[in-house]
């Protein structure tokens, strides 16, 4: 089949065009299309094309434009929470940081102290100096208490 043109038919080694008919399997290049039924073709695929660009009434525009305005404001949005989470990322890093300086100078600051702490000297000055002295049995009173954490006295323990 000879590529003439995209209006040819070929139906039984008959070419068909618009108003006349040609005998054979081939036909001559100047014959398949004539040209003022050439520029009818792209005089329609131009208005067919025109009316397609034209068909963008006002809903679509504002339809697009609304759409474009809504991404970019997400957009915006993402990037805002995307650099305060960054921002709190180091300033948490940073916290820990400290913490853990913190935490060790508190170590050695507790050392330090329970190192001067002699146990022994308190217990000798408490008794020889202060006069404590150590429970007798029947100044023990035992007790239940509802949690094992702490607890709080509001009033005196009773003595029986």
């Amino acid at each position: 089949m000879p590529q003439t043109g995209s209006r040819m038919i070929e139906r039984n080694t008959t070419v068909r065009y618009t108003d006349e008919v040609i005998e054979g399997n081939t036909v001559r290049l100047s014959q398949a299309i004539p040209e003022v039924e050439e520029r009818e073709l792209r005089r329609t695929q131009i208005e067919a094309v025109r009316e397609r660009s034209l068909s963008m009434n006002l809903r679509y525009v504002l339809f697009l434009t609304i759409s474009a305005v809504a991404v970019v404001m997400i957009c915006v949005y993402f990037l805002r929470l995307q650099a305060t989470s960054t921002k709190l990322q180091k300033r948490t890093v940073s916290l820990q940081t400290t913490l853990k300086d913190l935490k060790i100078e508190n170590d050695i600051e507790y050392s330090e102290i329970m190192s001067r702490v002699d146990l022994e000297d308190v217990r000798d000055r408490a008794i020889s100096e202060l006069g404590m002295d150590y429970p007798a049995q029947t100044q023990i009173v035992y007790y239940d208490a509802a949690s094992s954490d702490y607890v709080k006295q509001y009033e005196e323990i009773p003595e029986s």
